[in-house]
């Protein structure tokens, strides 16, 4: 099976209303449609950006005060996915449940059904500064292009939870991210990378990209989309199908083959899926 997937460097730039944060999202949609994508991926945190909208004295708006915006945005993708007939990861976006703060992925479907995956490793900006809770559990999604999982940024940095996503059957791991310096987005890359060859999957990753100048902790992103595979023929030698170009406004597409996973899977010049030592180590499901 073949699919087409996009990834969105989205910009970030300080904005006025919802509504220009509807038209910068719908602009990379329409976008990707026009290549004929199927899954397009967003950033993570990708929504801070309704916090420079600001409050009636000229303040941006806290951390807190983001999922107010929740019902706008479930709305706005729901539609965006409905109308360009698209499966949307849409970014994560804060949500507010019993009182606590979660750093929530969304996965969006054609169909109106609406799926999420809560952040699961929080990293001390987000505990300590902006006092959000990490997730609990990690689900995988059927869709009609197989199963994939949703794991957010630090999440990828975790062998144990990649390997969870793999042994439920996932073969596509989207992964949105956000990270102020090159040593972040690094250590998201490279894990990356490992994740895909320890698990012979797919890993779709993107950031954002620009700045927003009245808003805490989102005054500086270095990002890069990259759709990633295992490094064995008859993938690329680096592992990379595309990549972006650092901190630009850009979307990347490519197309994923699952028969290729299954391929190298049972007679790759490593099997490294087929050979772990569940004897000595589990899979964690």
């Amino acid at each position: 099976m073949n699919f087409r997937v996009s990834a969105v460097q989205y910009h970030l730039h300080t904005i006025s209303s919802f509504n220009d944060f509807a038209q910068q999202v719908e602009h990379y949609i329409r976008t990707a449609s026009e290549y004929e994508t199927q899954f397009v991926l967003f950033p993570e945190f990708f929504t801070t950006q309704l916090m420079s909208i600001g409050n009636e004295k000229g303040q941006a708006l806290q951390i807190h005060e983001l999922p107010q915006f929740t019902e706008q945005y479930l709305h706005l993708f729901k539609e965006m996915a409905a109308k360009y007939d698209m499966h949307i990861v849409g970014g994560t976006h804060v949500v507010e449940r019993k009182g606590k703060l979660l750093n929530m992925a969304h996965l969006f479907y054609p169909d109106g059904r609406v799926e999420e995956q809560p952040k699961i490793h929080i990293t001390p900006t987000e505990v300590e500064e902006w006092n959000m809770e990490a997730g609990e559990s990690l689900k995988v999604f059927d869709t009609i292009f197989g199963k994939v999982a949703m794991l957010t940024c630090y999440d990828i940095e975790f062998p144990e939870i990649v390997r969870m996503a793999r042994a439920k059957g996932a073969d596509v791991i989207f992964c949105p991210s956000c990270t102020d310096d090159k040593h972040g987005f690094y250590r998201v890359r490279y894990t990356s990378h490992a994740r895909a060859v320890e698990n012979q999957v797919y890993v779709v990753l993107t950031g954002t990209v620009g700045a927003l100048p009245t808003v805490d902790f989102m005054r500086a992103n270095t990002g890069q989309a990259a759709i990633i595979t295992p490094n064995d023929i008859p993938f690329p030698p680096r592992g990379i199908l595309v990549e972006g170009e650092l901190n630009h406004d850009e979307i990347v597409t490519a197309d994923l083959n699952l028969d290729l996973l299954y391929q190298v899977r049972a007679k790759g010049s490593v099997t490294t899926w087929r050979d772990r030592r569940t004897d000595l180590y589990t899979d964690w499901d």
